[in-house]
């Protein structure tokens, strides 16, 4: 069949991190499609499909997606099928065919010809055609994807299985088949497979260039710095003092280059400035000139003295979780503008990272968070329960999160286990899974020893370089009283609600190992209420004792959006924005807030008016990096009144004294002499610079709950 005439869904170039846009083809659109139900269909390969498969299918969406014309979500094999003729212009190069990612196990046919096999449904793979096509370079395509029912021992993240995992309340429909973008690009026979760039020198990139093919041992590899990168929207593109001197090396019997380009002169990364460079590799060798760009940054992560340090600047995380699903698409973006959409959500909510939860997002996505500053916490899909397989399985997958993600500045933690996702909640009791996964992390390091890593996310950590935890306590005070704890190091363990319903205490180390002193804390997940106005105002309290101790390096909450049946986003999965009650997010994670000395009780009713103290104390917490000078400033305002509308010199603000705010200390607190409402209203406090800007904003609510035997 010929490609559908429609618009081709997911047209960009896949890739800007390893980049041949100049000469590529999309084979996003529609193919033919055959589910395989019984899984028997055509055993001797294409040859016994037959001439009219049975459906279509738009790529790149899987097969259990709506957007895909399927929706079979419980579909465990199909078989795809289009022709496609290689543009004239191409010349001499070799053909490949490059698939995003296919979960899970994809075999691969052309004109008849099998030419490939692939497992793993997160990775990127391609495949030499060229020996395939036929005399008018046109080429069926044929792939059979089997996506498991059972996946509890593949790494599949979220994605649901049958049987089902332990934590299959807070799992999500499957995503099957191919469900990145597939496409055909010219290339040398060897050539760069793939280039991890670090900038963490902040004076330089060193380089290390995989390469592939039938010369890769001795080839030559050479790196230049690229003069002419243009500007786009949003995107800050490197100058230098002096032009850097490109470099040139031979790869080694692995067909690996490691290389050194000085960029003297030339400007950091920094989610302030995120300055980008782009790279030229060229690979020679007697197959001919590979050529390929890449994208990189000056940019250094460390973890010391007890806390994170970016360029030498003490970091305080204001993460959120992303999963990465869309209502329609699943996994898939809709679009690409809807991968940058998102990360444009959690810069308006105030946040500076995003924790992209147990999922290889797609290319574009760590690109975009390259250009607008994001922050991110990578972190591989993980398998349901404990094998040798599921180990060997995740150990692959996490490897190839290095490879093909390395060079992004953005990714500052890199995270593996999540919750013992991958060890039955039992790392406790198995010394043999302990030094498996202390293995594992000192391989990972050695793959990168130049970001933090995060061995098992939430509670028993074995071997980390930040202890997190995740707590969803839902009474306030005794959240505080724990949060406390556990950031000042007074406290060893916490109680954590199970799938069954229980509690059950966690430890944050596994004994008898302990985490080195001088690691970074911070809570990695909360969020608590059931309704979106309880949502916000919880979000608000937990935050500002976040916020309140100095010893904490951050946070991050949950989550960015919902998903399906999981209710617990600041914004619908359609990405409209909730209800919040008139709290807004982006004054709970601005880089300064407020610290309020309430335990409050309801939302709207957070101090009884009729219990009012004769001063409010009110601290600030900044995260900046100068000092700031001002004074506290408050007034009341109607009930439920929005923040922000009408803060400045109107009747009755309360000021407080001139104050002094250093970074990462939290402030004395000042006591703000607010008059008592004489019923239910809302206190508007902030922080206001000498020079009038508002840094800081808060509310306090005064309200009466009546309790139901009193009406």
């Amino acid at each position: 069949m010929s490609p559908s005439p429609t618009p081709v869904p997911r047209p960009e170039y896949p890739r800007p991190d390893l980049d041949r846009s100049e000469r590529w083809l999309a084979l996003n659109g529609t193919w033919e499609l055959q589910p395989d139900e019984s899984g028997t269909l055509a055993p001797d390969g294409p040859a016994d499909l037959p001439d009219r498969l049975a459906s279509r299918i738009t790529v790149p969406f899987a097969w259990s997606s709506e957007a895909s014309g399927v929706h079979e979500p419980w579909l465990a094999t199909a078989w795809y099928r289009r022709t496609v003729t290689v543009p004239d212009g191409w010349g001499a190069d070799r053909v490949f065919l490059c698939f995003g990612a296919v979960h899970h196990e994809a075999r691969v046919w052309v004109n008849g010809r099998l030419l490939a096999e692939h497992v793993g449904g997160y990775l990127p793979f391609d495949v030499d055609v060229t020996d395939a096509l036929d005399a008018d370079r046109a080429a069926e395509i044929v792939v059979r994807v089997h996506a498991p029912l059972d996946k509890r021992d593949l790494p599949h993240g979220k994605q649901r299985s049958l049987p089902s995992d332990d934590y299959d309340s807070v799992s999500f429909s499957p995503t099957s088949g191919i469900w990145q973008s597939v496409w055909l690009e010219p290339r040398a026979a060897t050539h760069a497979a793939a280039v991890v760039a670090g900038g963490d020198s902040l004076t330089g990139f060193d380089v290390v260039v995989h390469v592939a093919g039938p010369r890769r041992a001795d080839a030559r590899v050479t790196i230049a710095w690229d003069p002419e990168a243009a500007a786009d929207a949003g995107e800050a593109v490197a100058s230098a003092v002096a032009a850097p001197v490109p470099v040139s090396g031979s790869t080694d019997d692995d067909g690996t280059a490691r290389l050194r380009l000085d960029t003297p002169g030339a400007a950091p990364w920094h989610p302030d400035a995120p300055v980008l460079h782009r790279l030229r590799v060229t690979t020679e060798s007697s197959d001919g000139v590979d050529r390929v760009t890449t994208w990189a940054g000056l940019r250094r992560v460390e973890t010391r003295d007890g806390a994170l340090w970016l360029n030498g600047e003490r970091l305080y995380v204001r993460g959120v979780l992303d999963q990465g699903y869309w209502p329609r698409t699943g996994m898939t973006a809709p679009s690409d503008d809807a991968l940058r959409h998102d990360l444009e959500l959690a810069a308006r909510a105030g946040f500076n990272l995003v924790r992209k939860h147990i999922k290889l997002e797609e290319p574009r996505w760590l690109h975009h968070a390259d250009r607008l500053g994001m922050l991110v916490w990578a972190e591989p899909p993980s398998p349901g329960r404990h094998s040798a397989q599921g180990a060997a399985a995740f150990e692959e997958v996490a490897a190839g999160m290095v490879r093909r993600d390395g060079s992004h500045p953005a990714i500052v933690v890199w995270g593996l286990y999540n919750e013992e996702w991958g060890y039955d909640f039992g790392l406790h009791r198995e010394p043999v899974w302990q030094d498996e996964l202390a293995g594992l992390v000192a391989r990972f390091r050695a793959l990168d020893p130049t970001r933090p890593v995060v061995d098992n996310s939430g509670w028993h950590h074995v071997d980390t370089d930040l202890v997190d935890w995740h707590c969803y306590i839902t009474d306030l005070p005794t959240w505080a009283e724990v949060t406390a704890g556990l950031t000042n190091g007074t406290r060893g363990s916490f109680p954590v609600p199970f799938p069954s319903g229980l509690w059950h205490e966690r430890a944050l180390h596994v004994e008898p190992r302990r985490v080195p002193p001088g690691a970074p804390v911070l809570n990695s997940e909360y969020g608590t209420g059931h309704t979106t106005v309880d949502r916000a105002w919880a979000m608000q309290w937990q935050t500002q004792e976040l916020r309140r101790h100095d010893a904490g390096s951050g946070y991050v909450y949950c989550e960015l959006t919902d998903v399906e049946h999981e209710n617990a986003g600041i914004h619908f999965a359609d990405r409209s924005l909730k209800d919040t009650g008139g709290l807004a997010s982006s004054d709970v994670h601005a880089p300064t807030t407020l610290v309020v000395d309430v335990l409050p009780a309801a939302p709207g009713a957070d101090i009884d008016p009729d219990r009012w103290p004769d001063a409010l104390p009110v601290h600030v917490s900044h995260h900046g990096t100068r000092r700031l000078t001002g004074r506290l400033r408050a007034r009341w305002t109607r009930p439920r009144g929005t923040v922000g509308a009408g803060l400045g010199d109107g009747a009755g603000v309360v000021d407080g004294p001139a104050m002094t705010v250093e970074p990462f200390v939290l402030s004395a607190p000042v006591a703000l002499p607010v008059p008592r409402p004489d019923g239910p209203a809302r206190l508007l406090v902030w922080f206001e610079g000498d020079d009038g800007t508002s840094h800081a904003r808060a509310v306090v609510d005064a309200g009466s709950i009546e309790r139901s035997e009193e009406r």
